[in-house]
């Protein structure tokens, strides 16, 4: 399965936020899209699974396997959220349900799109988190997010967005909200399972460091604008744009190693 984006355009409430952009996530693929902060990359990742926030609007197309997503019923684009792309948010204290445990809420999804019920899906909640590297899983799922660690929240956002096995995760940069040991621990998490699964993956970042780690080609984003695309190698090697040079700057001074290349 791949995912096409071509001449995507958002207006919010009239403004154009995102302008133009296109690129492929072909099967297996791992495409990151950086960019500073109001580039546009969230707002295209959340194009893609229809939420966009309230005023907005986008044209162009989105195709998932061949099918347009762009205009598709929300009945129908739920269908895919989930199970065949699954996303991961950049927060998880605003993404999880504080009122909910954490094995309900890894379970929710294989509920939806397996139709088991509820003591196998906390079985299976069980095995998501121990596949994730929580602790004590049994125990954690009947846990509320607030009892969580930052990192463990994140790898709980984690297996809710893999336990249904999707093609296609996007994850919305992950590790921002976490310090540098914990952030390293979930990209590692991160590629092995996309590995494991030879799934695709969507990877937004502001930090070309990181997405040395996890990406073999990237998108860089502007004022909503496609600036450069080029394998990740280059873009760290010989970068053209004046907004990559300047993230490469940036990504010299934390994780990457001109040497090393991706960890």
């Amino acid at each position: 399965m791949s995912l096409e984006v071509t001449d995507l355009v958002v207006r919010i409430d009239g403004r154009t936020v995102v302008d133009g952009i296109s690129f492929e996530v072909p099967d297996g693929s791992r495409l990151g899209l950086i960019g500073e902060s109001g580039s546009g990359k969230s707002l295209t990742a959340l194009a893609v699974l229809g939420l966009l926030p309230e005023g907005a609007v986008a044209n162009g197309s989105i195709r998932w396997n061949g099918t347009e997503l762009i205009g598709l019923p929300d009945r129908e684009l739920a269908r895919l959220r989930g199970d065949e792309i699954g996303i991961v948010f950049q927060e998880p204290r605003t993404a999880l349900n504080p009122i909910r445990t954490v094995g309900r809420q890894i379970a929710e999804s294989i509920r939806i799109h397996e139709g088991i019920g509820r003591r196998e899906a906390r079985e299976r909640a069980i095995q998501e988190a121990a596949r994730v590297r929580l602790p004590d899983p049994a125990s954690i799922v009947d846990r509320y997010p607030h009892q969580l660690s930052g990192g463990q929240r994140q790898r709980v956002a984690i297996a809710i967005a893999l336990a249904c096995r999707p093609r296609l995760l996007i994850a919305d940069e992950p590790t921002t909200a976490l310090d540098v040991t914990i952030q390293a621990e979930i990209l590692s998490l991160l590629l092995r399972l996309v590995e494991e699964e030879g799934m695709s993956l969507m990877f937004i970042t502001h930090d070309l460091a990181v997405l040395a780690q996890v990406a073999t080609h990237g998108v860089v984003l502007e004022d909503g604008l496609v600036v450069e695309a080029a394998p990740v190698s280059t873009l760290l090697t010989a970068p053209t744009s004046p907004i990559t040079q300047g993230l490469l700057r940036d990504a010299t001074a934390t994780l990457w190693r001109p040497e090393g290349g991706r960890r």
